[in-house]
């Protein structure tokens, strides 16, 4: 197997860095089906690995769960005929056993497993001492530390070529996504975890073709290391996730649109700015919580007064007032009045904490009427 699997080159890019692909329909529904769009995506993307769902988890009985085992030898078709990789999802020791013996070197580790530790562990304990590829999705629920623990699992299991897949976050909140990106939990996972390179799964983020391009282009400039994309030869009649799939030739057109930017610069002229410009936000930073130790301070002492003349901790009106002020600052100042919102909250809350403790100082309860 070539170091260059699974990884393509992005035509705007300023650089030569090149992403990993895993491009293929949501499911093996056929062996035509499988065949004819593996064909015409290797023919734009010959280092791609071919991603399809032999074994499909549904959430009812009845709903297509994929070819099963049948369509094992249709995807050891699809790499002898057109050289490129193959990938399948996971969920069972059992299945494990199939796809070592059909000699699979990539699965990836689907989100409704992911949320669940006893499985992943029965996956690590199935994959001891093999040399292969897994890709971790996250949890359905925005839980970092399930993400975090199931690639740990699979490390200590002696796996050392893992990789995690950003597939996005269920989410009650009105959104025009499949799945919340909830970018900032990515970036949190990389911090944990730097050394295990994130792919995005744009199709399961948008769930929708017309956000694709913008989700996969904002993978890339969060510095992912690659894309996830179901594409099928004919989506409007996909077995599964027919909404959210595109042809071979419209993922040419994404991709070819894709700008991929460099990590870093190698130019002097540039660190140096950087540097400058580091330099004044960390100073902005420092007096940010400066200004807080200053404010908790006088929360401190409003706290003591208001004990001594028994009046209430919570001040509805003077919230409202605070957060109305703040607000309109924020709106003259083309700041995001959502991020002020919940900056204001974050910082009101703590200052219901500090006087909530103070009253229950030297509170005998049983001196309570």
């Amino acid at each position: 197997m070539s170091e260059l699997d699974g990884f393509s080159s992005i035509p705007n890019s300023p650089n030569s860095r090149e992403m990993k692909t895993l491009f293929g329909p949501c499911s093996a529904e056929s062996e035509v089906q499988l065949l004819t769009t593996a064909r015409e995506i290797a023919q734009k993307f010959p280092n791609n690995i071919f991603r399809a769902g032999v074994w499909k988890p549904r959430s009812r009985p009845g709903a297509f769960e994929g070819a099963g085992d049948i369509a094992l030898s249709w995807m050891q078709q699809v790499r002898e005929e057109t050289g490129m990789d193959i990938i399948t999802e996971v969920a069972t020791p059992k299945h494990v056993e199939a796809i070592l013996k059909a000699g699979f070197k990539h699965v990836w580790i689907g989100a409704r497993t992911t949320v669940n530790p006893f499985s992943v562990q029965d996956l690590a304990d199935a994959f001891k001492g093999e040399d292969i590829h897994i890709y971790v999705k996250n949890p359905i629920n925005p839980d970092v530390g399930l993400w975090v623990g199931a690639c740990e699992r699979f490390q200590r299991a002696g796996i050392s070529k893992v990789f995690a897949i950003h597939r996005g976050f269920q989410s009650f909140e009105s959104s025009p996504y499949r799945n919340a990106p909830r970018w900032e939990l990515m970036i949190d996972f990389k911090t944990q975890l730097p050394n295990v390179p994130v792919i995005c799964d744009a199709s399961h983020i948008s769930g929708t073709p017309e956000l694709i391009s913008s989700v996969a282009q904002k993978a890339l400039d969060l510095d992912c290391d690659g894309l996830m994309i179901e594409t099928h030869i004919n989506p409007q009649v996909a077995l599964t996730d027919a909404r959210q799939q595109i042809t071979p030739d419209e993922l040419g057109k994404i991709i070819g649109q894709l700008v991929q930017r460099n990590s870093d610069s190698s130019s002097e002229g540039f660190h140096r700015k950087l540097l400058e410009l580091r330099s004044r936000v960390d100073s902005i930073d420092d007096a940010i919580i400066q200004s807080l130790i200053a404010r908790k301070r006088l929360v401190e002492e409003i706290g003591v007064y208001k004990k001594a003349n028994h009046v209430t901790i919570l001040q509805i009106r003077r919230w409202e007032e605070i957060l109305m002020r703040q607000l309109q600052n924020a709106n003259k100042s083309q700041l995001n009045t959502e991020f002020i919102k919940r900056l204001y909250e974050l910082i009101h809350e703590e200052s219901i904490r500090i006087q909530t403790n103070q009253f229950a100082e030297n509170l005998d309860v049983n001196n309570i009427n």
